[in-house]
């Protein structure tokens, strides 16, 4: 069972070839709030736009953008590896009804394995050959929530979503929004670039330190000159779960779709997502230097050199919403009255 579990994991990267490696696991739910305080928005409270975190506890609004090595900060993660005090997150995605009120869509555990996990999203590490593990500081993002035309989406590789008419599907990915119900729900697909510049932790926009392999990744494409250092592929699955909203009647009358990210955006093509690196030590280096090609679930899909907590253990780890606003009831226009456009 556990072994088909990882076969179906791997479909989800397309022209997959043997030499690819991926450590899966689950990260719960750590918070959703209007916090950014790493990488776009330090110090700002709230951040201009809503965010679902999942990761170590240690992501705060006092936390010193500076801040090296989260592994000190924090004292659980929502990650099944305990060593992993990473944070990683997203925007907020909402349902636009028909009356024009607006409803947050919650997470839900991956029913590929984590259907017990409270929200959050599923992590991969992806391995392509020899790889070389993040160092203590290092953080990125990939996408542009500002994107609003399909043309724009060329910049960046493999940012999608998957309608899900069973737990099993993986095909039929889009750019955009899907425009029909999706009968488990709607998978939000984030992968991050695979090269890196060997030097800066960070850059000014948060992406030009990374850059994508020529080719593509699953093929082993080579590194940019200016970008030499392979790493591992991060990759986000998230589960949305748009099931209680796929009631027609609901949707907006001229037939269109009815989801809205958390800035604004109806169309999709501006979803984006952040990373922070925190892992303890060497542990990340050391799986990938095992090929752990593992979901760490279940006895039979086990990382040796990793260790792990449950799931039940890892929902128990939660932090405080810091800002005080009602982003769970119907509300009447986006946090923050955010505006909406097409």
């Amino acid at each position: 069972m556990r072994g088909s579990l990882l076969v179906m994991a791997v479909a989800t990267v397309p022209a997959v070839i043997a030499s690819l490696t991926m450590l899966r696991f689950s990260c719960s739910q750590l918070v959703v709030d209007r916090l950014d305080p790493y990488l776009v928005n330090p110090g700002m409270v709230p951040s201009p736009h809503l965010h679902q975190i999942v990761g170590g506890n240690g992501f705060n609004m006092t936390m010193d953008p500076n801040q090296h090595d989260l592994s000190d900060v924090a004292t659980c993660t929502t990650c099944t590896p305990t060593e992993d005090f990473s944070n990683y997150w997203t925007a907020a995605m909402f349902f636009r009804a028909r009356n024009g009120t607006y409803k947050r869509i919650a997470t839900k555990g991956n029913p590929l394995g984590f259907s017990t996990a409270v929200g959050g999203q599923t992590v991969y590490y992806v391995k392509n050959g020899n790889v070389t593990a993040f160092k203590p500081g290092f953080r990125m993002t990939t996408g542009d929530p500002t994107f609003r035309e399909v043309s724009q989406t060329s910049k960046y590789r493999q940012l999608t979503y998957t309608c899900l008419q069973t737990s099993t599907t993986r095909s039929g990915e889009t750019k955009d929004f899907p425009k029909q119900p999706c009968k488990v729900g709607i998978m939000v697909n984030i992968r991050f670039p695979t090269c890196w510049d060997g030097v800066n932790l960070d850059s000014p926009d948060h992406q030009s330190h990374v850059a994508y392999p020529s080719g593509t990744f699953e093929s082993g494409g080579e590194c940019p000159a200016s970008h030499p250092v392979r790493i591992p592929q991060v990759f986000y699955e998230t589960v949305w779960d748009t099931v209680p909203f796929n009631d027609k009647s609901l949707w907006p009358e001229d037939g269109g779709q009815p989801f809205v990210w958390s800035f604004g955006d109806r169309t999709g093509f501006g979803t984006h997502g952040d990373y922070v690196f925190g892992w303890k030590g060497d542990a990340l280096q050391r799986a990938m230097d095992a090929n752990c090609n593992s979901d760490l679930f279940g006895d039979d899909l086990k990382c040796e050199t990793l260790k792990r907590q449950t799931l039940k253990e890892a929902n128990q780890c939660r932090k405080q919403r810091v800002v005080n606003e009602d982003v769970d009831g119907w509300l009447t226009e986006l946090p923050v009255d955010m505006p909406v456009a097409d």
